[in-house]
């Protein structure tokens, strides 16, 4: 039971976003640590994410039996009940929400709400039925993280915090498109409209390019802004670049699968570098 109640919670998902959160927290310190601060902020955090994957689990549960990825879970299998894992969800964000508005700040509370609402009902309960703009429009839930960390230390939503908003809002699409393409066909099966599956392959291989290379104008606002050093301009912008020539790549490619598979790796080898680099070349006060 404590294996799928771990499992609800999608660690790897929550693991990744908290790194981002962590980024957005030295970001804004510049060095100088509140380690508390910091320490609430991931749990608040990271008991927000938890509850929105949980409540993921239990409005997809009916549809998860239709892929194979999704159909060993929990409530698919009826290891849980669906009112267990709904009151599970429900102590999980209250939780988090207190944490972050009790013990962080009211700002940060609000934004870990923001983020909630648009995961759990704009893109679960409505676009992840309904429209391709599901991924697009439910990156606004998966930018929140680097938001509330930067934001707990500054109490204000500033450039800097407009910027780390941009670079994972731009990131995701391109970066769950790839993983898309390859699961196209149970996405499919399950009735999920997403952009392979409606508008097809090659479609979605075009509209990846432009989020990928908007990351590049928001690295260099990065350093602009003197939020970062020249290490994370050269690298960020490296990397966006080569993830965009593979991109560009895709266009003619003959294996899609393969050439996803490579793309969806550069996706996420491209974030854990960002933020490493952002983390260690933050720039002083």
């Amino acid at each position: 039971m404590l294996k799928d109640l771990v499992a609800l919670t999608k660690p790897r998902i929550i693991r990744l976003n908290l790194i981002a959160a962590f980024g957005g927290f030295w970001v804004a310190s510049k060095w100088d640590l509140d380690i508390w601060l910091m320490i609430w902020m991931l749990v608040g955090s990271a008991l927000t994410m938890a509850s929105s994957c949980v409540f993921n689990n239990y409005l997809d549960r009916e549809l998860d039996l239709k892929m194979e990825r999704t159909r060993d879970r929990a409530l698919p299998q009826n290891r849980l009940t669906p009112n267990f894992v709904l009151g599970y969800g429900i102590v999980l964000g209250l939780a988090g929400l207190a944490v972050l508005f009790g013990l962080v700040n009211t700002l940060t509370g609000w934004l870990g709400l923001l983020g909630m609402f648009v995961y759990v009902v704009i893109y679960t309960m409505w676009l992840k039925r309904s429209s391709t703009w599901s991924t697009s429009i439910g990156g606004i839930s998966g930018a929140m993280p680097p938001v509330i960390g930067y934001c707990a230390v500054t109490d204000v939503v500033d450039a800097g915090a407009w910027i780390l908003f941009a670079l994972l809002f731009l990131w995701q699409p391109a970066h769950f498109w790839s993983l898309a393409i390859r699961r196209k066909e149970e996405y499919r099966a399950a009735g999920f409209p997403l952009l392979p599956v409606v508008k097809g392959v090659k479609r979605t291989k075009w509209q990846m390019l432009p989020y990928i290379l908007l990351l590049i104008p928001a690295s260099i606002l990065m350093y602009t802004y003197d939020y970062v050093g020249i290490y994370f301009l050269v690298l960020s912008v490296g990397i966006a670049a080569v993830w965009f020539l593979h991109a560009v790549s895709g266009l003619g490619a003959k294996d899609d699968e393969k050439w996803a598979k490579a793309d969806f790796m550069i996706s996420i080898n491209y974030l854990m570098i960002m933020f490493l680099t952002m983390i260690l070349n933050t720039t002083g006060v």
